[in-house]
């Protein structure tokens, strides 16, 4: 049976869809099976970062209600046929989400992948308690200032308290990413230190993502940036791929460049 990780925020636009589809496709490339689920009913965008966006036929909403089997639905990955995506409904509303139904479709899930990974909608309502009810791990995606920090803090509360695993006495599992590091502005006092940020939320650090325009490509070109080798992003986003798939991966420091504003990756370790 596979694993089924939601990745949740709290806080809209920290890069939540955008981390989703590159870990799904960095575990893919660690030969793994993987599936990306859009929960983010009446709004997906997970498609067009993965640039399946034409392919769409059958959604999530489709497959609960019976209208559409499972295998009509799964959308193969154009750079990597490990990874299968499954979309959500534009026409629907987040009401339609049924706690048996999806009970059903994540078990149906598990039975093929190693990986099923649920892109959570932002905010902490219904939608999002849904995509968390039956996860066995949840990653935090956060950006380093406070309302960022103080909405993933309220969102990890009510994992704690709507999670199927806690009510039958389990834990879920909890990864942090803090992401759009920018060292120059963590150096200057304008962000929020990493150090800091574990200290308030008491999640272990899975890894950091640094600022870095090559996304904003990438997503305009329907190609995850872990594609791109020459993008900082893109390594990042593959060593988290990595740990999450048991390699010994360390995480790296970034420093400011001097001079200007960008982060320059150091080949320093904690």
């Amino acid at each position: 049976m596979g694993i089924v990780i939601a990745v949740i925020s709290g806080k809209g636009g920290v890069g939540k869809t955008t981390t989703t589809a590159n870990i799904g496709l960095g575990i893919a490339m660690n030969d793994k099976k993987a599936v990306v689920v859009d929960f983010d009913i009446g709004q997906r965008n997970l498609d067009m970062i993965l640039g399946l966006e034409n392919r769409v036929v059958y959604d999530i909403v489709q497959v609960m209600d019976g209208e559409a089997k499972m295998k009509q639905a799964l959308i193969k990955s154009k750079v990597n046929e490990n990874l299968m995506f499954l979309a959500a409904s534009q026409t629907k509303d987040k009401t339609v989400l049924d706690s048996a139904k999806i009970k059903n479709l994540v078990e149906e899930l598990k039975e093929e992948f190693d990986f099923v990974i649920l892109d959570a909608p932002a905010g902490i309502e219904s939608g999002y308690e849904h995509t968390i009810e039956f996860a066995d791990a949840a990653i935090i995606v956060v950006n380093p200032e406070v309302s960022s920090i103080r909405d993933a803090d309220r969102a990890i509360g009510i994992l704690d308290s709507k999670s199927q695993k806690v009510k039958d006495g389990e834990d879920v599992q909890k990864h942090l990413i803090i992401n759009r590091v920018n060292p120059a502005m963590v150096e200057s006092g304008e962000m929020l230190k990493c150090d800091d940020i574990l200290d308030i939320l008491n999640v272990p650090l899975l890894g950091k993502v640094p600022e870095d325009r090559a996304i904003i490509e990438a997503s305009n070109q329907g190609k995850p940036v872990i594609t791109d080798n020459n993008s900082e992003a893109g390594k990042a986003y593959k060593r988290i791929a990595d740990r999450l798939c048991g390699k010994d991966v360390k995480i790296p420091e970034f420093v400011a460049k001097k001079g200007g504003i960008l982060g320059l990756f150091k080949g320093m370790f904690k």
